[in-house]
């Protein structure tokens, strides 16, 4: 197993407090498409991204760099222990439905600012980064809190098995080997 992400709620007090202006589900979102698409993946990088001084030893960065290494070891988990950061199941739903869409928007940031406009993907590479596209640009309804519960579970395991698709599909980087530090 490859560890435990902060909870959504506990990202977004951070977050609010650094003033990032950024969603905890886009983050993560952004986060594992950036990987997942080949980016460059290091702790200093991540840091750097945000803004941040990598030399800041404080609760902040460390809960930054859990989520990092968290996230990048859960993508290559072979136990397929890959989690979205999602507010957690109490909140309302319509709260967790917009959380997911701002995921898969983040990831398909991440995944673009990595790849690029054309990414050499497999086939079902290629289907996978179309349907997260679809659930980006959704505008969905919340009529039926148990149907939609059940159909919102049903596009979080869709997104988790893409997200590990993709990782799995994701180019070598020239000159160099996929390596995570």
């Amino acid at each position: 197993m490859a560890g435990q992400l902060p909870t959504h709620s506990a990202l977004d007090q951070l977050l609010r407090g650094l003033q990032l202006g950024v969603d905890p589900s886009e983050l993560h979102g952004a986060l594992c498409g950036f990987l997942c698409a080949g980016g460059e993946a290091s702790e200093h990088g991540w840091l750097e991204q945000l803004a941040l001084q990598a030399d800041r030893k404080d609760h902040e960065v460390e809960m930054l760099l859990d989520l990092f290494r968290v996230s990048a070891a859960q993508l290559l988990d072979p136990q397929f222990g890959f989690e979205l950061l999602l507010p957690e199941d109490e909140r309302p739903l319509r709260d967790r439905v917009d959380a997911v869409i701002t995921w898969a928007r983040g990831f398909l940031g991440g995944f673009g600012l990595a790849a690029g406009a054309r990414p050499a993907l497999s086939a079902e590479g290629d289907e996978a980064l179309r349907d997260i596209g679809r659930i980006a640009e959704a505008a969905p309804s919340c009529d039926d809190p148990d149907s939609d519960d059940e159909s919102l579970a049903e596009i979080v395991e869709f997104l988790r098995v893409a997200a590990m698709l993709l990782m799995s599909d994701r180019p070598e980087h020239p000159g160099g080997s996929q390596s995570v530090h």
